[in-house]
């Protein structure tokens, strides 16, 4: 279990919805009278991508983790940006450009997963002259 993308759940959401007919990706979560006189409307595909921004906060803190169950976590990442990839290129009901951003984030989380692990392993490899990298 805490090899699973944390992203997959906000992937899982917007499907959900996306498929659905109960609910619309663009209707209002909430709504705030702001000093200035403007509304500002927080609409739900709003609330998917900031909860995908801090997923992916907690996905690069888990990617300085050392050990097998590192490298198991990045391929778990990059098997789900396949498949997200794959859904946005095939399937109409994702064809969106809120979507699109949630691909972005996961492609980050997976380079910046792979970039975080090879470059504190890196640290640990000692050279044969006894120079640390």
């Amino acid at each position: 279990m805490k090899n699973i993308p944390l992203l997959v759940f906000v992937v899982i959401i917007y499907n959900v919805i996306a498929f659905s007919s109960a609910g619309s990706l663009e209707s209002t979560f909430w709504s705030v009278h702001l000093g200035s006189g403007v509304d500002w409307v927080f609409t739900v595909n709003d609330l998917l991508l900031s909860l995908a921004v801090i997923l992916l906060y907690a996905e690069i803190l888990k990617s300085t983790r050392t050990g097998i169950s590192t490298i198991m976590d990045h391929m778990f990442s990059l098997g789900l940006f396949v498949v997200v990839l794959l859904e946005f290129l095939f399937v109409a009901a994702v064809g969106t450009s809120t979507f699109f951003i949630i691909i972005l984030l996961v492609l980050l989380d997976v380079v910046a997963g792979f970039t975080v692990t090879i470059s504190s392993a890196t640290r640990d490899i000692n050279v044969e002259d006894g120079v640390r990298l």
